[in-house]
């Protein structure tokens, strides 16, 4: 049984490599799951859920798991936060809606049920369709852009300087072949 705790933190990373971890139902599940090993309100919800769902022998649609973390979510929780690491890895096809579509709008209406103990966070690359829904969501001053900080530019510059000068087969390249590879992929790597 799980303990009690003045914070929940969980957290999910979208990864393309894993078919299931590049969709919403893989978030929900991860996320109720982990709510539930760290507080007892929650294991209880999620026994109830599973009970409703015959124990198991019945898939849960999304909309299902959706309503199961908004009853874990509901006044008297204690403050939860939801850490969702990199969005852009979930995929973005052309059909319509896409996996990306859905996820950013169950986050979407997430923040917007403002429910006052929940805080998230989101990481991913700049791209154009999660910014148009992200960014009207939270303030300017909450939101930190990584890719133009003049920081993480040069750690990047310094990687792949480090890089480029330790590999054994790089090392016999000449200088200007060095300096030409730095610089290509310093100044291509966007932030990354």
């Amino acid at each position: 049984m799980p303990g009690s705790s003045s914070t929940l933190i969980v957290y999910y990373y979208f990864d393309f490599r894993e078919r299931t971890k590049r969709d919403v139902r893989g978030l929900l599940t991860s996320v109720l799951v982990q709510l539930a090993n760290a507080s007892e309100k929650c294991w209880s919800i999620l026994s109830q859920f599973h009970t409703e769902c015959k124990y198991g022998s019945e898939q849960p649609s999304e909309a299902a798991l959706e309503q199961c973390l908004k009853r874990m979510l509901e006044p008297g929780q204690v403050p939860i936060y939801i850490i969702v690491d990199a969005l852009d890895e979930c995929p973005n096809q052309i059909c319509t809606p896409s996996a990306r579509e859905i996820v950013l709008e169950f986050v979407e209406s997430l923040v917007q049920a403002n429910h006052p103990n929940l805080f998230i966070c989101v990481t991913s690359r700049p791209e154009q369709d999660i910014n148009l829904i992200l960014n009207p969501l939270t303030s300017q001053e909450r939101r930190v852009s990584l890719h133009d900080e003049s920081g993480q530019k040069e750690d990047i510059n310094r990687y792949v300087h480090a890089f480029v000068n330790s590999d054994r087969r790089m090392q016999k390249w000449r200088e200007e072949d060095k300096k030409l590879v730095i610089d290509t992929l310093s100044e291509r790597a966007g932030g990354m």
